[in-house]
């Protein structure tokens, strides 16, 4: 018996050892016309150990890729895509930048200061009113995530305040929209026990 780390190393495990083993013969095969015949069998029984992405853009492409590397770029047949070069099989993709943008208060997050900036260009009216009491609620919200302890409206209010520039208010009237709207949100919890006994009751 030969164990898995006797045999030869695969360059695409996920394919299995009988894959890799019909792909080493194919390679052994001096006829190019059986060369080739046996290379579109290979891509066909690979292409089934997948069916789910068969309708993915590009799959076939893919997949006669990987026929090239497993056979460590060797198999001379006609192949019907440009496959991969092995010169660029290690190449890294570039590295993508970080955002410069400074986020004030990293708790909160720089979609709420997104947020914040739109509202700040709202005209006035109610709909502005209901964005910011939403943008508070938010705010909140977060700072109970940072801090487990507490959350002290003033702070909200300051943190507000500050990262829309002074344009922003939390007032009594702001207050009084995020408790509406977060009556409107919750929903007690139906006790099913109590519900059941007092439908049996009404039975008898």
């Amino acid at each position: 018996m030969q164990y898995n780390t006797q045999q030869k190393r695969m360059p695409l495990p996920e394919y299995g050892r009988s894959i890799q083993n019909m792909v080493d013969f194919a390679l052994t095969i001096q006829d190019p016309a059986e060369r080739q015949r046996c290379a579109n069998t290979i891509i066909n029984i690979m292409g089934n150990m997948f069916p789910h992405l068969r309708d993915v853009p590009d799959f076939k492409h893919k997949l006669w890729d990987h026929l090239a590397i497993m056979a460590d770029f060797k198999l001379d047949i006609k192949y019907p895509y440009e496959v991969i070069r092995e010169e660029n099989l290690g190449t890294k993709p570039d590295m993508i930048p970080y955002p410069s943008t400074k986020i004030r208060y990293r708790h909160y997050g720089r979609t709420l200061e997104i947020l914040i900036k739109k509202a700040c260009d709202y005209p006035e009216g109610d709909e502005k009113r209901n964005l910011v009491a939403l943008i508070c609620n938010h705010m909140k919200k977060d700072y109970m995530a940072w801090n487990k302890d507490t959350v002290d409206e003033r702070k909200i209010a300051e943190d507000l305040a500050e990262l829309s520039n002074g344009k922003l208010r939390m007032d009594d009237d702001i207050i009084r929209l995020m408790a509406d709207r977060l009556a409107q949100n919750y929903r007690p919890k139906m006790n099913y026990n109590n519900n059941r006994n007092n439908n049996q009751r009404r039975k008898y």
